[in-house]
């Protein structure tokens, strides 16, 4: 059974885009306190199904595909550049394809200015009329205002007209930020990307007996399989090790692990991944947030992923890939990795930072365990002696010693060197992860 929640986001969810919706709307159609639809709206919004605009009210927007994430809606636009909307409020659901910056005569601005574009320019009052007339919103900078004739045709055409204070670098600068901080996002990888659906997944149900398991075991050759109630809520996970030595009649929910660990379709692959690992589990179930089983995810299927991933050319640049752009590999048979400071990677006082320095020494470990033993690592715990500040610009040389390594675990020493001073120690264990 739904939660009152779950109705008013699957409400919102069928409204067409371009509706504009409100706390007391909501409660009224759905007669439930304004209290939950706040709530829900809220919830709405970090879900990208809704934009809330100052003086402009919630609208409902289109949600964006994986594929189409570097595109971003004109609502959105206004609360980056902390816009305010002059005009064609009724367009502001649409999504931009492209922004142009108009520092050119009017004819040349209009041969790049075409449907679907966002031009951002000062108060030119005819290249707003024009741009509106191709089929382009508008993006005044420096707080000006344009004619009543262009919000006019701005409503009929429904395409926003849209003014910011900063100035265009700034309104440039922070649109490019936004982009990029959603292709950072793209590259993350999701359950959801990778889960196999409820319809080819083999499940039992908890009135079936262990003989039904044994069957289903040597159809499909599987060693789990997730247990559901009639209306699909998982209430179990059986496995060939609960029905050892069991009688053929007996009940699946008299032997199967009751409350087992699960995701939902936004836990991250990493983070499952670690949990599977940690957990000793073959086979994760992928729940929503009533508990009703939407598929599986296998531990190869994780490990798949993410190798798929660290292929992958990487749109958005992270911390981590930063780091690993200025790692240099030198030794043959035992790693010793050269690295260069870079200023991103360095704090207010001009030394590294201990984000990045985290970061070097765990890819350092990875790399020299990759050597040792095909496989990938997670870092478990570190600890770190930072014996001389290391400043920009250093070239260091990071030298890994594994002390200990059995099935599981590794535990690992790093000498960190600045030329031929000792600039920092470290001790650190690994969770192996196996294929």
């Amino acid at each position: 059974m739904s939660t009152k929640h779950e109705k008013i986001l699957q409400y919102i969810e069928s409204l067409p885009v371009g509706d504009k919706i409100s706390v007391r709307q909501i409660a009224k159609e759905m007669q439930v306190s304004e209290g939950t639809a706040y709530r829900a709206i809220k919830e709405a919004e970090n879900r990208r199904l809704v934009s809330s605009i100052e003086r402009v009210g919630t609208i409902r927007i289109e949600k964006k595909k994986k594929e189409n994430i570097e595109r971003l809606t004109f609502a959105e636009i206004v609360n980056i550049v902390d816009g305010q909307v002059l005009g064609g409020k009724a367009g502001l659901h649409k999504t931009l394809t492209k922004f142009v910056i108009g520092a050119m005569q009017l004819d040349d601005m209009m041969r790049y200015t075409d449907a679907g574009s966002l031009l951002i320019v000062g108060n030119r009052i005819k290249a707003h009329q024009n741009a509106l007339t191709a089929g382009a919103a508008v993006l005044i900078t420096g707080g000006f205002d344009t004619t009543e004739e262009n919000k006019q045709l701005a409503d009929e055409l429904e395409l926003p007209i849209i003014s910011s204070s900063y100035d265009t670098f700034t309104v440039a600068t922070m649109i490019n930020r936004a982009i990029y901080d959603q292709l950072i996002k793209k590259d993350i990888l999701l359950i959801e990307d990778i889960y196999i659906p409820i319809e080819e997944t083999a499940t039992l149900r908890n009135t079936d007996t262990t003989g039904e398991f044994r069957n289903l075991n040597m159809r499909t050759s599987h060693g789990a399989f997730p247990v559901v109630t009639n209306t699909n809520k998982l209430v179990g996970m059986i496995t060939v090790k609960d029905v050892i030595g069991k009688e053929e009649n007996e009940p699946i929910d008299k032997v199967m692990t009751k409350n087992p660990i699960s995701a939902t379709m936004k836990t991250s692959v990493a983070s499952a991944g670690h949990r599977m690992i940690w957990e000793g589990i073959d086979l994760l179930p992928v729940v929503d947030d009533d508990g009703i089983l939407k598929g599986v995810i296998s531990r190869q299927d994780v490990l798949k992923a993410l190798q798929h991933a660290q292929r992958q050319p990487q749109h958005g640049e992270t911390i981590d890939d930063l780091v690993k752009s200025e790692m240099k590999v030198m030794g043959e048979e035992d790693v010793v990795v050269e690295f260069k400071v870079t200023p991103q990677m360095t704090n207010h006082y001009g030394a590294i930072s201990y984000g990045a320095f985290t970061t070097l020494l765990a890819e350092v470990g990875a790399f020299a365990l990759k050597r040792k033993k095909r496989g990938d690592a997670v870092a478990e715990n570190m600890t770190i002696y930072f014996i001389k500040p290391i400043q920009m610009e250093s070239v260091l040389t990071v030298i890994p010693h594994i002390l200990d390594m059995s099935r599981k675990f590794v535990k690992m020493d790093f000498d960190i060197y600045n030329g031929s001073t000792l600039v920092g120690k470290a001790m650190m264990m690994f969770q192996l992860l196996e294929r």
